[in-house]
């Protein structure tokens, strides 16, 4: 058997809302489905999928993505005009720059630069 991925999803309270700030950051058509789903297909990247749930987030994300930008400072601005936060500063390693955010619900997700 081989498996492959079909969609990353997301639970939130307001799947809405969400996938207009996710579509807005990465490009596609928020679709809002059945029983208060929604979702986008990015170009390029997996299906992102959002469920409705009634409990809010508590704690860290187990599981973030990382966002691959040309230049970060852009990126965060964009995000940040959209209502994401940003999580402390701009790290800079050997392997690039990462910038830590949080999307309307709290979702942590990264900007990544890379060296290579």
């Amino acid at each position: 058997m081989r498996a492959r991925l079909n969609q990353i999803v997301v639970d939130c309270r307001d799947p809405h809302r969400l996938v207009r700030f996710w579509a807005a950051l990465l490009g596609g058509d928020p679709v809002d489905r059945a029983r208060g789903w929604s979702h986008v297909e990015p170009p390029g990247s997996a299906r992102l999928a959002f469920q409705p749930v009634t409990d809010g987030k508590a704690g860290k994300n187990r599981l973030h993505l990382d966002i691959a930008v040309d230049a970060i400072e852009p990126a965060i601005a964009q995000a940040l005009r959209l209502g994401a936060t940003r999580i402390g500063e701009t790290v800079t390693d050997d392997q690039g720059s990462f910038q830590v955010m949080s999307d309307p619900e709290g979702n942590e997700f990264c900007f990544v630069t890379s060296t290579a």
